[in-house]
């Protein structure tokens, strides 16, 4: 009598499962690199060695110290959180796309963020595959 899968079962399903989120990978990075042009590329570059425009280049920016771009000229709200030791990770990001002048009072940033949860979420996790 047989009580549940056998290993050959459960490989297929595994088997299935990781070609099913390999498939969605690249939807995705589609859809993170499309949020992330709809919101910051007309300020920001995302490509390591690019020059920084009107804001800091964001490649790697996740796990980097707030305000910690080098050769760029941060506001001082920014600068404070740099010398807190303040540093950028998924859930920091995420509010601060949601509404910069909020999270940073003073901002010298032009624009008022990603109001679109769905935005938000994929443009972190687009800056998350840009280490």
């Amino acid at each position: 009598m047989r009580h549940g899968p056998d290993r050959a079962d459960r490989i297929r399903a595994v088997r299935l499962a990781l070609a099913l989120l390999l498939a969605a990978l690249p939807a995705a990075a589609q859809e993170g690199r499309r949020a992330f042009e709809d919101h910051c590329a007309s300020c920001h570059a995302v490509d390591r060695g690019a020059p920084p425009g009107p804001g800091p280049n964001l490649a790697g920016v996740i796990g980097r110290v707030v305000g910690g771009a080098e050769g760029f000229d941060y506001s001082p709200v920014l600068e404070a959180a740099r010398a807190a030791g303040d540093r950028w990770d998924a859930a920091r990001l995420g509010r601060f796309l949601e509404d910069p002048e909020e999270m940073y009072p003073g901002l010298w940033m032009g624009g008022n963020g990603a109001r679109d949860a769905a935005d938000r979420a994929a443009i972190v996790a687009f800056l998350q595959s840009t280490r």
